[in-house]
């Protein structure tokens, strides 16, 4: 629990910083014709992070690098923004016991969000649907299932231009049991997953 409580306090305060500098610009430095960042419309970006969590029902710790790329849209009312976003990932996390090998090699969210903007810096909290898929290996036998579940987290982005922002994200990602033949058993994957990001909007 620690080491999760630990790595989410990493990831949502890795743009402060930088926040705070851009706080500090003068009117000079700010979007020509824009005196209030515009959180509003469609965009496209690209992530990367590191994933790791358990299985249910059976002893192995899946962890490894996972990116990809998300989409979404967003609508802004006043200081609140609402919106909805869809992402795919492709992960390495995997882990062995005893002679299973087993991995999720990839997942994706769609999901709802709704932050407060503090201008430039918007912290928002998200969640929605997940699914995944996952693989298990013994000997020269291997079994892949697709899982359903749910996915929660929350997170804070940094407009850096009127277009381009960066963001820092948690994720928690649940996808649900199921049977495994090579096993006998109902398999579960339970994720966090600690990323970073930019966005261009339209």
């Amino acid at each position: 629990m620690s080491r999760t409580l630990g790595a989410a306090a990493l990831v949502l305060v890795a743009l402060p910083a930088m926040a705070a500098d851009i706080g500090r610009a003068g009117p000079a430095e700010a979007a020509p014709n824009s005196p209030s960042y515009d959180w509003s419309g469609a965009y496209l970006g690209v992530n990367l992070g590191y994933q790791w969590g358990t299985l249910a029902h059976l002893r192995a710790a899946p962890q490894g690098v996972a990116g990809g790329a998300q989409a979404g849209y967003g609508w802004q009312v006043g200081r609140f923004e609402f919106g909805g976003e869809a992402d795919l990932q492709g992960s390495s996390a995997e882990d062995m016991f005893a002679p299973y090998k087993f991995s999720n090699p990839w997942f994706g969210t769609v999901r709802g969000r709704a932050g407060y903007a503090f201008d430039r810096v918007l912290l928002y909290a998200t969640a929605g649907l997940a699914y995944g898929g996952g693989r298990l290996q013994i000997g020269g036998l291997s079994e892949s299932a697709t899982h359903v579940g749910w996915s929660g987290g929350a997170g804070i982005e940094l407009g850096l231009t009127p277009h381009w922002s960066a963001r820092a994200e948690y994720l928690f990602v649940g996808l649900e049991d199921r049977t495994y033949v090579l096993t006998g058993v109902s398999i579960g994957i339970y994720s966090h997953f600690a990323r970073w990001g930019i966005n261009y909007r339209f």
